[in-house]
């Protein structure tokens, strides 16, 4: 009989780059800056004039994980529907505004914990920074400056001539500059572009400017596929080197994908806690078994485990062993049987029909043992 230690490692997970130092600011009960865990947003779909398909959207972005959502309010219908939302969302929820001041102050009034705020297409914004940051200061309320390529202030766009970083940096750095002015700096920035590339510089030279907390976002990404790669991207550049402090991923799909893929980012980065995580072979000539499915099979078996997991399955005897080894739970696959290892000793043997069943079984023998123990890790017995 082995007693095998499972749980989470003893020292943090190593990371690319620390944290750049920021200001701290509150989005509810959430902290944004560089003393906090960088938060995963989204934005909801649902007219927000209808509470309750709003609230049941928030709900299910919750269980996926969202720390913060957005919500839209183009109409004073939308407005009045802010109270009832931003009281009943287990997350916090921010207004987001365009053209329409008046709405910047219909939702601190309701009670959202923060506001997001486009100056590029608020008519006369700068003339009401003053207002608008004392009603924000009176009511706890945070901002997000939004700058956005696809509506930035005509003045910077006839001086650059397009959506160049120096003009996003500039618009921000203003607007920044206006808050400021009345003492107000409870606000985090964010320069989207559509192209990763432009939008990694923006934020660079944003964060050369100022000690600003970030929000990330690569806007308009497109759809799934190409929007997490371009997110992946943008957002690797930057938090690999420390910048970043709240991240959207912008897909055109389902809200509760934008939050996966954010999750997947941070959690690659080291930058959150893994939960489940399955390590799987490409495939290739060597492989005796299909890959494909099984890694699918086991992912799918598996979904919501909330504890910290690395599954190994894997397709062959060259790398197959000891990939497996190194992982919490893992298969090593070849001549119809799976070898199953757990903490990199072989626990049992079994026919290549049985594989999936075996690994979530153990899969979830393991996660009981780690909850029982939370922070201790736990021991599990084999042999």
């Amino acid at each position: 009989m082995t007693s095998i230690s499972l749980g989470m490692p003893q020292a943090p997970p190593p990371v690319l780059a620390p944290r750049r130092k920021t200001r701290q600011i509150q989005v509810g009960k959430v902290g944004v800056g560089s003393d906090h865990p960088i938060s995963v947003q989204s934005m909801t779909t649902t007219l927000t004039s209808d509470v309750n398909a709003t609230l049941q959207q928030i709900a299910e972005l919750t269980a996926a994980g969202c720390d913060i959502v957005r919500v839209a309010c183009p109409s004073q219908d939308d407005a009045e529907a802010l109270p009832a939302i931003a009281g009943k969302a287990q997350i916090p929820v921010i207004a987001d505004i365009h053209f329409q001041p008046k709405y910047v102050f219909a939702a601190i009034e309701a009670g959202c914990a923060a506001v997001r705020v486009n100056p590029g297409n608020i008519r006369a914004f700068d003339d009401q920074v003053k207002e608008i940051a004392a009603a924000a200061r009176d009511h706890g309320t945070s901002i997000r400056i939004g700058v956005n390529a696809g509506s930035l202030d005509k003045r910077l766009l006839a001086k650059y001539g397009k959506a160049t970083p120096e003009a996003l940096v500039e618009s921000a750095v203003w607007e920044a500059s206006l808050f400021e002015e009345h003492d107000f700096h409870d606000f985090k920035i964010s320069v989207k572009h559509n192209d990763p590339v432009v939008m990694v510089r923006s934020y660079e030279m944003l964060a050369e400017r100022g000690d600003w907390p970030l929000h990330l976002g690569v806007t308009e990404a497109g759809p799934a596929f190409q929007g997490t790669i371009k997110s992946a991207t943008a957002f690797g550049a930057l938090l690999s080197r420390g910048i970043g402090d709240t991240i959207r991923v912008s897909l055109s799909a389902p809200p509760v994908e934008e939050v996966k893929v954010g999750i997947q980012i941070l959690e690659s980065l080291n930058l959150k806690p893994r939960r489940l995580e399955i390590v799987s072979c490409p495939s290739c000539g060597r492989a005796q078994v299909d890959v494909y499915t099984l890694a699918e099979q086991v992912t799918a078996g598996l979904d919501g485990l909330e504890v910290p997991l690395r599954v190994a399955v894997m397709g062959c005897v060259v790398n197959g062993p000891g990939e497996a080894r190194e992982a919490d739970l893992g298969v090593a696959s070849g001549n119809g049987k799976g070898q199953i290892f757990v903490k990199g000793e072989v626990i049992k043997t079994v026919p290549e029909s049985k594989i999936v069943e075996t690994l979530i079984e153990e899969a979830l023998r393991i996660a009981e043992g780690m909850e029982a123990e939370p922070g201790a890790g736990a021991e599990v017995t084999v042999g």
